[in-house]
């Protein structure tokens, strides 16, 4: 254990709550007060807690992280729907949209390319629009994907200055 030092009597250690795994039934209950009210209130969590046998806290995190993940998944059928509508021959929305959320795949870039964003980046960590669309048509990449490599590498190059590692250590596999 930790000492305290103003009395020199062990500190307690810090104390991780183990996450919160609901049944299906419980989930169900959840699920189903969630579609009716995403906004419960503190009487609703207490009735909720005593019903499936849980803390009111993990009901209002549970109903918390339920808005954000439902708020993301409404934001990518909207962007779904309106790039399926683009189509021709489609003029209505899709009728079923998946659930799941596809995720890019990682952008592997070559040495050359590698070494031109470096030398970019040495030269100005912070580039404006048209240096970025300059460079991505130089090494043939989109623009979207060199602003994203950096903004990875600037924030890697802040870790990096606070733990004091050699730029060259990190110049693989960013994306």
């Amino acid at each position: 254990m930790a000492q305290d030092s103003s009395s020199n009597r062990p500190m307690p250690q810090k104390y991780r709550r183990n996450r919160t795994k609901f049944t299906k039934e419980q989930l169900k209950i959840l699920i189903d007060t969630f579609n009716q009210m995403p906004y419960p209130g503190y009487a609703t969590r207490l009735r909720l807690a005593l019903e499936i046998d849980t803390e009111e806290p993990r009901i209002q995190l549970w109903f918390k992280n339920r808005r954000a993940r439902y708020s993301f998944q409404k934001r990518g059928e909207q962007k779904e729907a309106l790039e399926s509508s683009q189509d021709p021959g489609q003029d209505h929305l899709p009728e079923q949209i998946p659930h799941e959320q596809v995720r890019q795949c990682r952008t592997i870039y070559s040495r050359s390319q590698l070494r031109a964003l470096i030398k970019a980046f040495r030269k100005n960590p912070y580039p404006g629009i048209h240096c970025r669309e300059q460079l991505a048509d130089d090494i043939g990449v989109p623009e979207s994907k060199v602003q994203t490599w950096f903004q990875n590498r600037r924030s890697r190059s802040g870790v990096q200055r606070k733990k004091k590692i050699p730029d060259e250590s990190f110049g693989q596999g960013q994306g």
